[in-house]
């Protein structure tokens, strides 16, 4: 399973960059989690990271992280980063080292995470909601809160929260995810700030505030804080200056992604 000489020590280099890039923006005691996207990469450029210290990786096909979860080691935290329907969620749930489920979009797929963990898995599976906020048709993901008027908090989402913090029992809701508009992320700059990434600030914002009106602060976030998935390759430097808990680094890592090829 190993790579070539020459493929590891660029992967190396590649990861030991970003965790560089990261740790600049990172201040005490926020300390953000780096997670490794790795689709279509083989498990060898997966091993050579985990064997320099990078547990988190992301994969965006269930099945594809079936058989990686299977022949790599079982200390890697798998985050589950792609459309997930809910027929798919029982495959997915029984992977033992499943960590994070960032796209969850509704309650028939929390439901069936949650009934499909393993009797004998002893932790909550973190649960992402993934918010659609800059509208493009293509994405997935809920509506945003549109501004901090009590009628703008979308029903859609504070039900679905809802419904995970308390009918789900083996899930934890951690937080939000989006995957911002590439436009955005080109358009920002030091001085205007990503509109993706406020509004997600915002919508995290409003949610947290009604959680806590209403749920025990304990079974939600971390220290009744919902925590913030966005920013990619492109823009997880400005998504870390914006106050993002979690950047998904593919690209950076990994360089070019060959496309995926059906048999």
């Amino acid at each position: 399973m190993s790579a070539s000489i020459e493929r590891a020590a660029e992967v190396s280099e590649s990861l030991a960059e970003i965790k560089a890039r990261v740790q600049e923006l990172t201040t005490e005691p926020h300390t953000p989690t780096l997670v490794a996207v790795s689709k279509y990469k083989p498990a060898s450029d997966i091993l050579t990271c985990y064997e320099d210290g990078q547990l988190d990786f992301g994969e965006n096909y269930v099945q594809e992280l079936v058989e990686k979860a299977e022949a790599l080691p079982a200390k890697i935290r798998w985050h589950f980063i792609g459309t997930l329907q809910s027929n798919k969620a029982k495959i997915l749930a029984a992977i033992p080292n499943l960590h994070t489920i960032q796209t969850l979009t509704s309650a028939k797929t929390a439901k069936a995470l949650d009934k499909g963990l393993p009797a004998e898995r002893t932790t909550p599976l973190n649960i992402l909601i993934q918010i659609n906020t800059s509208g493009e048709e293509a994405k997935s993901g809920l509506p945003p809160f549109t501004s901090s008027a009590a009628d703008a908090i979308s029903p859609e989402l504070l039900e679905l929260a809802k419904v995970v913090v308390t009918e789900c029992q083996r899930l934890h809701l951690q937080g939000l995810m989006t995957i911002g508009s590439l436009e955005q992320s080109l358009d920002a700059s030091e001085t205007q700030k990503n509109a993706d990434f406020e509004t997600l600030k915002q919508t995290r914002d409003l949610l947290q505030k009604s959680l806590a009106a209403e749920l025990d602060g304990s079974k939600w976030g971390q220290n009744r804080r919902l925590l913030l998935s966005m920013g990619m390759s492109s823009d997880f430097e400005a998504a870390l200056k914006a106050g993002s808990d979690i950047v998904r680094v593919g690209t950076g890592i990994f360089g070019q992604r060959a496309k995926k090829t059906t048999a």
